[in-house]
């Protein structure tokens, strides 16, 4: 159906290859997921594939993409600029497919997918559309064209739990092939049944690709011990070198001893000493060649490093936030919900669920601008949008390190790799840094504070599959207090000790997820 021939990818900017050689083969039924830290060149492979034009402008591409007679479906990250302002109706009506569709059809079709056949006609615009009303309309409007291959970038960004289970059984149902990028960990376990992981190695020098023929899960078990098994063969192996060399270090120094002992006095002697002195010289070569086709160490793109230090532990019986709200208002006057009570004691780490445009991040907002005035406690605030809180006109080192002594900066430098940072990126404007980097970066900023509240809204959206459990493990030992909004199952699951939804009505503890 759809195949990727030595498809190779350098950055104009840096003349950095991203992507070197891959390959793979995408068959009806194949559910792929592409996973990788950020910055690996994920959603680039993804554009190239659907249109290469969508990468020209920061990136060359080599390879070959067969594709024949396949309609392909793309739902890009972002919604693009020139959307936002149509109103939902219009962007459907751009969409061929939707004309040529009557309204009987398009009522089954919206059934099918549990998708309000009204919101069809609507006259809201693209721009204000919820993250999970967002997903919904771009999906139907990419699968109005009966497309054979879906390339879903992110799908299950800001998007709500109930949405995120829709999204799941889209996936799971589509006749065709799947290739999709996705952070989140129980999305990928029950979609993906093939796995493509792009990592970049040593410093961010050697690009290497995985592709795997299994669900996300096994490939992860078989990719641990297959490194345990080979990590351990090399140890074994080079404890068998270490032993054969000082055997033969012996013979030699030996040999050498006899030959300076004999000096001349016995030619017959000296000539048997000097063969065997060639024989151990071979010997040596023979070890030397040997010592090239030992089992290497295994390598791999590590998880992030970060802890928190710097922290105090949190007295248990410790108020750290009371809210009795009768009203809980959007910036427009709507009234988003009523009667909210919230009360949070202690170390307690609490997630806060709820629909789309239920108002979780005004509220957390809100509990951000009280909690971080509070004199008797420091609080740390990491918002849904980034910019709220970082200067994007900065870069890494100035932001960190603001006094610019050549001590601190040092030291932020190797916090800064700690977190896959290349030696370019520390110096990029924040601005120019990807949605994963910058979210590394808050969490590098609230790790070097003396916090002991973290308010977060979505801390886990941008971390890949494999920094997402050293994220949630972080999180998990942190010795304060956490209030968050997420939609993360798993760091709701790991990480929380209370679960709250926020209905119109207010909190309730009421809560069943599907973990």
């Amino acid at each position: 159906m759809l195949q990727i021939e030595h498809l190779t990818i350098t950055h104009k900017k840096d003349l950095r290859t991203i992507v070197s050689d891959l390959g793979f083969v995408l068959n009806r039924g194949d559910k792929a997921v592409l996973i990788g830290e950020e910055g690996n060149g994920k959603s680039t492979v993804l554009k190239w594939i659907y249109d290469p034009h969508l990468i020209e402008d920061y990136a060359e591409a080599e390879g070959i993409c067969t594709a024949q007679g396949v309609i392909k479906g793309y739902l890009p990250q972002e919604l693009p600029e020139e959307e936002k302002d149509l109103t939902v109706y219009e962007y459907f009506s751009r969409q061929r497919a939707f004309r040529e569709t009557g309204p009987a059809e398009l009522f089954r079709f919206s059934a099918s997918l549990r998708f309000d056949s009204e919101l069809f006609y609507s006259e809201q615009t693209m721009g204000s559309l919820s993250g999970g009303e967002r997903v919904k309309v771009q999906t139907a409007a990419m699968l109005l064209a009966r497309p054979d291959c879906l390339l879903l970038d992110e799908p299950s960004n800001d998007i709500d739990i109930e949405t995120l289970e829709w999204l799941e059984k889209m996936i799971r149902n589509f006749t065709g092939a799947v290739l999709f990028i996705s952070h989140d960990e129980t999305l990928i376990e029950r979609t993906a049944n093939r796995v493509i992981l792009i990592e970049q190695l040593r410093r961010k020098t050697v690009p290497r690709v995985t592709v795997a023929n299994v669900p996300f899960r096994t490939f992860m078990e078989e990719r641990e011990r297959n490194f345990a098994k080979q990590a351990q063969e090399a140890v074994s192996e080079r404890r068998e070198e270490k032993k054969a060399m000082e055997r033969f270090r012996r013979i030699e120094q030996s040999v050498e001893s006899d030959l300076r002992n004999n000096s001349r006095q016995d030619p017959t002697t000296g000539r048997l000493l000097k063969k065997k002195m060639k024989a151990v010289k071979s010997l040596e070569h023979r070890y030397e060649r040997e010592h090239g086709e030992l089992t290497e160490f295994p390598e791999s793109e590590s998880a992030i490093t970060v802890r928190f230090e710097r922290q105090k532990e949190m007295p248990a019986g410790k108020t750290v936030a009371k809210v009795d709200l009768p009203e809980l208002c959007a910036p427009d006057g709507r009234v988003l919900a009523r009667n909210i009570v919230l009360q949070v004691r202690g170390p307690e780490k609490i997630g806060i669920i709820g629909t789309n445009g239920a108002g979780k991040t005004t509220l957390i907002r809100k509990l951000a601008e009280e909690l971080c005035a509070r004199p008797d406690i420091t609080a740390c605030y990491m918002p849904q949008n980034y910019e709220e809180e970082l200067p994007f006109e900065k870069t890494p080192v100035d932001y960190l390190a603001p006094s610019g002594h050549k001590d601190e900066i040092t030291q932020v430098r190797t916090y800064l790799g700690s977190m896959k940072y290349t030696a370019d990126e520390m110096f990029h404007p924040i601005a120019e840094l990807s949605g994963g980097q910058k979210a590394k970066l808050l969490l590098l900023k609230m790790s070097l504070t003396e916090a002991d509240v973290l308010i977060l809204d979505e801390p886990t959206r941008n971390f890949s599959p494999l920094s997402a459990p050293e994220v949630r493990g972080i999180l998990k030992q942190f010795p304060g207090a956490i209030i968050s909004v997420s939609h993360d199952r798993k760091y709701l699951a790991e990480v929380c000790d209370k679960i709250y939804r926020l209905t119109p009505e207010g909190l309730s503890t009421d809560v069943s997820i599907k973990y």
